[in-house]
């Protein structure tokens, strides 16, 4: 691959060699890493021997939430390593995050496969007026976490076809596609799958110090929403007034220029406005047979206390409600338009729509043993209490702590670009210590999404990294890694600042990140 062309003095190489040096080292260091499913394991064994050193010379922490003394406990002991043995397939089927995360794939693999979510992408770009190109790009790409992974294949080549639509470089649009579609992932209109992961390692983690702790899938729901526009307002604001000058000084082959025929959007087919307005219809049923259930003060889907916490019905069971839901809609939309034509079509789609999570699946065998033997070790529950008394000692406000916090994800995610994977190595000991510190789970939760999306569209180790490169030579045949990381740094700066200023701005305030979810935490209730 070629370095960046010399075209555009302000983003020459020299000025790129000491970034380009560092993201080298962070590639290198990256790719000494091994496969999560191996360092998960991994640290399972070194957590086994950690516990048996760690018990000898008698380490303790006292827990202030209960006033109890909290010891050491030797995994390598012969009654600890029976139980473990014994208890490894528990470990895996009772792992939060597994059964949440398959509930909600199952029906937005059909809405996915059913054609909905495209759809409903495209049709929100084909009619833009050029002067908002930019800004509906980036929301496009923010909600394209609906799609999961398949979001990057779809918004990405029609952010390209977006920008040459209305004469601005195709090379912007794939740029501001991919940054608001990888680094705005966390942001969202509706639950994905990412929630039920988060929130089903974050349950976990909060288990450490208080066994009845919830966290939802809609834990950051209304937080996620209006992320959406944060990301899209720094992602806009950056290309506005940096890259659309750079858009302008970079020339695209002139070969693609007389030859690609796809230039321009295709328009919704009467056929698929059809299905949106069908599908439409059933949201709206949907949504109003789920208050009609919800609206009786003895309703299933209220608490014993008659409200909405995270132990009634509908907080419990959010996750099977919008999977239904996406799978209804998927259903309705697919029979209006055709793409499903006879009823094993359905669990087809879901079987499709599935198959890129199966390393997911893989990964949460070794993550849950990991888990299972940190917290059983009682190491986590140590480690979190000595870090929250360090913080006492050192005065640090709840500010400082967060913004520390945001940091640190920032730098972990550089290295290690799986979501799922960096949360089940961090939260263990995050989301306990800030518990013990005041933070809430759902926030702690909060501040790791935007640390860790906005920093993955820069790092060498992202599996998409490569890919939005290709998209890239599409119209640059020349582009080369200088040109991607010329394009996406600058706009994860600008995710950052503006994603960061609406989390603290948020917390400021004390509202609910999400249903139930509050921004602080009391130990002891």
């Amino acid at each position: 691959m070629s370095s960046v062309s010399t075209t555009a003095p302000p983003l020459n190489g020299e000025r790129l060699g000491p970034l380009m040096r560092a993201l080298v080292v962070i590639e290198k260091v990256g790719n000494k890493l091994p496969h999560p499913f191996w360092l998960f394991l991994g640290l399972a064994v070194i957590v086994m021997v950690l516990s048996s050193v760690l018990h000898a010379v008698g380490v303790s922490a006292v827990n202030p939430a209960t006033e109890e003394t909290v010891t050491a406990v030797n995994l390598l002991s012969m009654e600890n390593l029976r139980s473990i043995v014994s208890g490894v397939v528990d470990n895996y089927t009772a792992f939060p995050a597994l059964g949440l995360v398959l509930v909600v794939m199952f029906g937005v693999a059909v809405a996915e496969r059913s054609g909905l979510i495209p759809t409903l992408m495209r049709g929100a770009l084909v009619k833009t007026n050029p002067r908002y190109i930019t800004v509906v790009v980036a929301l496009v790409g923010a909600a394209g976490s609906m799609a999961s992974d398949a979001s990057y294949m779809i918004v990405i080549p029609l952010g390209g076809l977006a920008f040459r639509a209305v004469g601005r470089n195709p090379v912007i649009g794939c740029a501001v596609a991919y940054a608001a579609t990888s680094g705005g992932y966390s942001a969202a209109p509706f639950v994905n799958s990412l929630d039920a992961i988060l929130g089903g390692i974050s349950t976990s983690a909060a288990h450490i110090i208080d066994e009845s702790y919830t966290v939802t899938p809609v834990a950051n729901l209304f937080f996620n929403f209006v992320s959406m526009f944060a990301v899209a307002i720094g992602v806009t604001l950056v290309t506005e007034l940096l890259l659309n000058k750079r858009g302008q000084q970079m020339t695209i082959d002139a070969d693609i220029q007389e030859t690609e025929e796809d230039h321009r959007l295709s328009e919704i087919t009467p056929e698929e406005k059809r299905g949106m307005v069908v599908a439409a219809i059933g949201l709206v049923i949907s949504i109003g047979i789920v208050v009609a259930l919800a609206w009786p003060a003895n309703s299933f889907l209220r608490d014993a206390e008659g409200g909405f916490g995270p132990e009634s019905g509908l907080m419990a069971g959010i996750a099977a409600i919008i999977g239904f839901g996406f799978w209804i809609l998927g259903i309705m939309y697919g029979v209006a338009v055709k793409t499903i034509r006879k009823w094993d079509d359905v669990p087809e789609m879901m079987v499709k729509g599935l198959a890129p999570f199966i390393q997911v699946l893989v990964l949460f065998f070794a993550a849950s043993q990991f888990l299972a033997l940190f917290k059983m070790s009682s190491l986590g529950e140590i480690l979190a209490i000595k870090g929250a008394e360090l913080f006492q000692s050192m005065g640090a406000s709840t500010f400082v702590i967060l913004l520390g916090t945001y940091f640190l994800v920032a730098i972990a995610a550089l290295f290690i670009t799986s979501g799922s994977g960096l949360w089940t190595l961090l939260a263990p000991v995050l989301v306990p210590m800030l518990m013990l510190l005041g933070i809430s789970p759902e926030t702690t939760q909060a501040v790791y999404r935007i640390g860790d999306s906005t920093v993955n569209i820069i790092s060498p180790m992202s599996p998409y990294f490569i890919m939005i490169l290709g998209f890239i030579q599409r119209y640059k045949k020349d582009a080369g890694i200088g040109t991607l990381l010329s394009l996406t740094i600058p706009l994860s700066f600008g995710m950052f600042i503006t994603w960061g200023i609406l989390f603290f701005a948020w917390w400021a305030t004390g509202i609910p990140f999400g249903p139930g979810a509050a921004t602080s935490y009391s130990l002891g209730g």
